[in-house]
């Protein structure tokens, strides 16, 4: 994980209390505290969720003021905790996916969060339904037209300063900026009034892995009160807030989250990333030898050709049907070959793109055929079909590495070809619900009433129930 955010913060001499010691709930107390919560989920009208940084630490994020916290270490003078994967790699916890399938179902109904990490979008948290108080480290913002860039890596600057990439609108063009907030700046009025409006008539705010120290954010569940609304705290420190909470519970908040969605007879969805890349082709024919023509190929980020392709190493190109062709290895950015070859004869080429360090997936094949004589098709097929589709078979094969053609133009005045590509790089299937042995279709039986639901209205023997705290395989 990059620790970049805080490093990039200006310096503040006072962050509130960190080194904070951590309490357990006793096993059976802890599941007489998740059955209750799965009751007020249940009966809830209007579920709101309040997250913090210790939703994200079983993802390999560390939190700021636990034990081991960024905070923490800083002020005992120590090293930072070391990365165990880049940060724009961590996937969602099972908490991010248990309340993506509770969004699903509408009953949660608003998404507020403390955290820059980008998780919440990427599980798939609608952004309409989520408020980021304190910026996102993968989201640029056009200050003149409004328009939002997530990103597949990390913006290189914190407290909405300028970067150094434009907002595509041809009828804009200006310079992007950053949204994380540093120290003294001001929360976005537009984030903060919709995370207000849903705290006034929420029924329950779900606070998750959070110190509640930060102000102003820290007082929005308090809000719910004035209309009878109640809270919910998880979290392994004490708060300021707990005398105001109705219910307090002592836990890892992925070890709650699974208990209540299994009681709930609700799994916990899988995680699917999916990224984009292009290749662009360019060819023309040579000054010298009209019989020959010069081309190059890139592979570049779909967010621009001097954007960062964080998740793709190398770049390996074979010509399978010309022998005398040397194979290419492009082991750094950019990825560009550069080749002169008789225009008569068509090319057949096979890339073989290998993914860093993050991905579940080593690699993925492409075929790009070339035909300099002949004229090509253009490709165009909706995003968001493709990408589920990609997702959908990333889970009937409970695995990644399938890639698919978004979009390929071709421009026959330059000689030029773009070509964007969807590739599933990521799938994580969080246990809960059902057994190891369970198949998808079991799955499907399940959660479409084929399984008789739990009544959280009876008396449940938890403490003989599998709640795992978090069981993660990766394929």
């Amino acid at each position: 994980m990059s620790l970049g955010y805080a490093e990039k913060l200006s310096y503040k001499e006072d962050v509130g209390d960190v080194g904070m010691s951590e309490f357990f709930d006793s096993p059976e107390l802890l599941q007489q505290k998740i059955k209750q919560l799965a009751k007020l989920i249940k009966k809830s009208k209007h579920l709101v969720a309040f997250t913090g940084a210790g939703i994200s630490t079983s993802s390999g994020i560390p939190d700021f003021r636990g034990p081991k916290g960024v905070w923490t270490l800083q002020r005992e003078g120590k090293d930072l905790p070391e990365a165990s994967l880049p940060f724009h790699r961590a996937a969602p916890s099972s908490t991010h996916m248990a309340l993506v399938e509770l969004e699903r179902a509408g009953i949660l109904k608003f998404v507020i969060s403390q955290n820059v990490d980008s998780l919440h979008l990427r599980s798939g948290i609608p952004r309409h339904k989520l408020s980021e108080l304190h910026g996102n480290s993968f989201r640029e913002v056009c200050p003149s037209c409004g328009t939002e860039y997530l990103r597949d890596f990390e913006v290189e600057t914190v407290g909405l300063k300028e970067t150094s990439r434009r907002c595509c609108d041809p009828k804009c063009g200006a310079k992007l900026r950053d949204s994380v907030l540093d120290w003294e700046d001001e929360l976005p009025p537009a984030e903060m009034n919709a995370a207000e409006k849903h705290c006034r008539i929420a029924d329950i705010v779900l606070c998750l892995g959070t110190s509640l120290q930060i102000t102003p954010a820290c007082d929005l569940p308090l809000k719910c009160i004035r209309n009878g609304g109640k809270i919910v705290i998880v979290n392994l420190q004490e708060t300021p807030k707990d005398k105001k909470a109705n219910l307090v519970i002592r836990g890892y908040v992925d070890k709650v989250m699974s208990g209540v969605m299994q009681l709930l007879n609700m799994r916990i969805p899988s995680y699917v990333r999916v990224d984009l890349f292009q290749i662009i082709f360019n060819h023309s024919r040579s000054v010298s030898e009209s019989k020959y023509t010069k081309w190059s190929l890139r592979v570049i980020s779909a967010h621009g050709e001097k954007a960062p392709l964080p998740f793709i190493e190398s770049v390996e190109v074979m010509f399978p049907d010309r022998p005398e062709l040397k194979t290419a290895i492009l082991n750094r950015q950019p990825f560009l070959l550069k080749r002169e070859t008789l225009r008569s004869r068509p090319i057949h080429m096979g890339l073989c793109v290998k993914f860093s360090e993050g991905c579940a997936c080593r690699f993925t094949s492409i075929d790009f055929p070339v035909d300099f004589e002949a004229s090509t098709n253009d490709i165009s097929q909706d995003k968001d079909i493709v990408i589920k589709q990609l997702k959908d078979k990333a889970n009937e094969d409970q695995s990644c590495g399938q890639s698919s053609v978004i979009d390929r133009k071709v421009i026959s005045d330059s000689g030029k070809t773009i070509a964007t590509y969807a590739v599933a790089t990521n799938i994580i299937l969080y246990d809960g619900l059902l057994s190891k042995t369970s198949d998808m279709s079991e799955l499907t039986n399940k959660v479409n009433g084929g399984q008789e639901k739990v009544n959280l209205d009876s008396e449940i023997d938890m403490s003989t129930s599998s709640v795992p705290a978090k069981k993660v395989r990766v394929h």
